[in-house]
């Protein structure tokens, strides 16, 4: 049996991308704008902005190499809104600052995130069910749960991500928000535990050691509200596609709109000889085109 070499790996994953012209369009496109972004930041010095860059080109590359390493089909809709979700989170949300200049762009990610990994859930447990080397079949409803699971893990490792990078690097990617009331048994009062309430508040002072004030319009909550509603709008996206996915099983993969979005088990895994010759052909017709 012919062993691939790494080159051939490779070919083979851009045979992957080109197989889907809409999608390959997709990919050529932003693949060519993140270049031009990083190439001028390189010459404007933003280091920082060249490495979310580099970060952003590499993640455009996931989908074929799921693609290629897990033998799963993409559907055209899913695979393009995976390109549009790097490119709109780490060159617009991060580089393009879009996400402190539209307060929703965070929100609506998160969301499409809870969609997103709901679909790669569904995908991963339904190809279980479909591998005669595991002795069990769920149902629909169980196959819905275990997507959202899924989703809102992922979630919740992200926010543990954004919450080790705040604390670590002194990032700010729990945005903070200012608030006009605070609850706390923190506060100084006369009664112990009992919760002290300051509503209406119209602005808050930092002293530092050095004496300098800084003067904000309220009160700076420290990334817990954006913490928790980027989890409740990933419950909502998950929520969504789980319906779906639940409604897809259920009549047999009949549902038009949740095959859109659901990745399909092509089979093999990719290391005996029939799969590798198929897999030579592929590269045969890449380079040929």
């Amino acid at each position: 049996m012919k062993k691939l070499t790494k080159t051939s790996r490779w070919r083979l994953i851009l045979t992957q991308v080109k197989k889907d012209k809409r999608a390959y369009t997709v990919f050529a496109v932003l693949s060519l704008l993140v270049l031009a972004v990083i190439v001028r930041n390189a010459l404007l010095g933003r280091w920082e902005n060249i490495f979310t860059g580099v970060l952003a080109s590499l993640l455009l590359w996931v989908p074929p190499v799921v693609e290629r390493r897990f033998h799963v089909d993409l559907p055209t809709t899913l695979e393009i809104l995976a390109y549009l979700f790097v490119f709109s989170a780490e060159i617009l949300g991060e580089i393009g600052n879009f996400y402190v200049h539209f307060r929703f762009w965070d929100t609506m990610l998160h969301t499409l995130n809870g969609f997103m990994f709901a679909a790669f859930g569904f995908c991963l447990v339904d190809i279980f069910n479909k591998t005669k080397r595991f002795r069990f079949q769920l149902s629909p409803v169980f196959l819905a749960i275990v997507a959202f699971c899924f989703s809102m893990t992922i979630g919740v490792l992200w926010e543990f991500f954004e919450f080790g990078a705040d604390m670590l690097l002194h990032t700010d990617m729990q945005k903070d928000t200012f608030v006009t009331a605070v609850h706390s048994v923190s506060l100084p009062n006369d009664l112990g535990q009992k919760v002290t309430h300051v509503t209406d508040i119209i602005s808050t002072a930092i002293v530092t050691e050095s004496g300098e004030v800084i003067v904000m319009n309220g009160y700076l909550d420290i990334g817990i509200v954006d913490t928790v509603k980027d989890l409740f709008v990933n419950f909502i996206g998950a929520v969504v596609f789980s319906t779906i996915g639940y409604f897809y099983v259920k009549h047999r993969g009949k549902g038009k709109l949740a095959g859109q979005f659901i990745p399909v088990f092509v089979g093999g895994d990719g290391t005996d000889e029939e799969d590798t010759l198929r897999n030579e052909e592929r590269e045969t017709a890449c380079e040929n085109n």
